[in-house]
């Protein structure tokens, strides 16, 4: 049961959060879910949380104990790129399962921060890069936007329905930030430490409300020679930390939570490391089945938006209309904190089910997926349920 799920601003890397190290992202967001949810930190059995592309180190063990958290609760840091967050959640639900407990899970990612990246060259000297490499050459191991034209070649996505997707995710995030959609699952973060402006004000920054259908046509292709992925239909890159408090159904109701996102079942699948974006279908669709639902039924889909064109493909694939995913906009308009995305994904439903409670006699089903480098997608169903 995930009875409890926050997370940082979303901001541009390099910018309003750029001071703050991934361990410093995340533990305000620790500290607060055990307020929200009056848990004392010694209860936690473990703190699991994602990472892709941090220094090392164990950051779910040094964000623990930046929030405060007594030495005795250790600490298990996932790496599965840009699915880590979710995989992370995915994770501890197993735990659970297995043996009961309780646990806090997300995921971080300071892309402004993170650690330059070498081999070691015969001589000794270093010969950086600017990513790890995700497949065998024999396989093809394609740079992201690369992939995303893959899949949009390979499924047919428009440069229309690309664009139009995008500008559609910028719009219903600044609805959604007019409105305050996003205020109850925000944790305000302290201010930086460097030079300029603190983080404490900090919001997500991303959403942009003169974006227009002629700015959006006005984008040349950014990975492939007159191809269709542009940068308007592209996220960005971004600083960020998710997390959620899980836990059996028993230890819910023993804390008097109201209600509780279930998870009913996870699944993971590989695909073609040339058409990575594919994988959240590939694991959605089987996880879908093992759980005898319907696409159709579900009533809440988040699917992080690395482009517009792989999400595209992954829905269509599914059969779920693009009008139904990303209610209050997704990673187009809010940036993609690698790490942090899947978990992002998690508290976004979580939210959007106690905006619109469904019946406690059925309870709304709520879908999560991601792409993932390399070739793989993450996928978990949720019930939201009254307690």
């Amino acid at each position: 049961m995930i009875i409890a799920a926050l997370r940082t601003p979303v901001c541009r890397a390099n910018g309003a959060l750029k001071h703050l190290r991934s361990h410093e992202l995340l533990a305000p967001v620790l500290t607060a879910l055990l307020a929200e949810t009056g848990l004392d930190a010694g209860e936690i059995a473990d703190v699991v949380i994602g990472n892709a592309v941090g220094a090392g180190g164990n950051v779910a063990r040094l964000a623990a104990l930046e929030a405060g958290l007594p030495v005795t609760v250790p600490g298990l840091t996932v790496d599965r790129q840009c699915g880590s967050g979710l995989d992370a959640i995915v994770l501890a639900s197993r735990l659970v399962a297995a043996g009961g407990g309780t646990y806090l899970a997300g995921g971080v990612e300071s892309i402004s921060t993170a650690p330059l990246r070498a081999h070691r060259n015969d001589d000794g000297e270093p010969a950086f890069f600017s990513r790890a490499q995700f497949a065998p050459h024999s396989h093809g191991d394609p740079d992201m936007g690369v992939a995303a034209e893959n899949v949009a070649r390979e499924y047919g996505i428009s440069r229309a329905r690309q664009d139009e997707f995008a500008l559609r995710s910028h719009r219903r995030a600044v609805t959604a930030q007019a409105k305050g959609t996003f205020a109850g699952e925000t944790v305000a973060l302290p201010a930086a430490a460097g030079p300029g402006p603190g983080a404490s004000g900090a919001v997500d920054d991303g959403p942009r409300p003169k974006l227009s259908e002629a700015l959006m046509a006005r984008f040349p292709a950014a990975f492939v020679e007159s191809g269709t992925v542009t940068a308007g239909n592209s996220c960005f890159d971004a600083d960020g930390a998710a997390a959620v408090v899980i836990t059996s159904l028993a230890r819910a109701r023993e804390l008097g939570t109201a209600d509780a996102l279930a998870v009913l079942g996870t699944d993971t699948a590989g695909v073609e490391p040339q058409l990575l974006g594919i994988g959240a279908a590939a694991a959605a669709a089987r996880l879908l089945t093992a759980q005898s639902v319907d696409a159709a039924d579900v009533d809440l889909v988040e699917f992080n938006e690395a482009f517009a064109s792989q999400t595209l493909a992954c829905l269509d694939h599914l059969g779920i209309d693009a009008l139904r995913a990303n209610a209050d906009g997704g990673a187009l308009a809010l940036g993609h904190a690698y790490g942090a995305s899947g978990a992002v994904l998690v508290t976004r439903l979580l939210a959007q089910a106690r905006q619109e409670p469904a019946a406690p006699e059925q309870g709304k089903l709520a879908l999560a997926m991601i792409s993932i480098a390399g070739g793989m997608g993450t996928a978990a169903l949720f019930r939201h349920i009254r307690l």
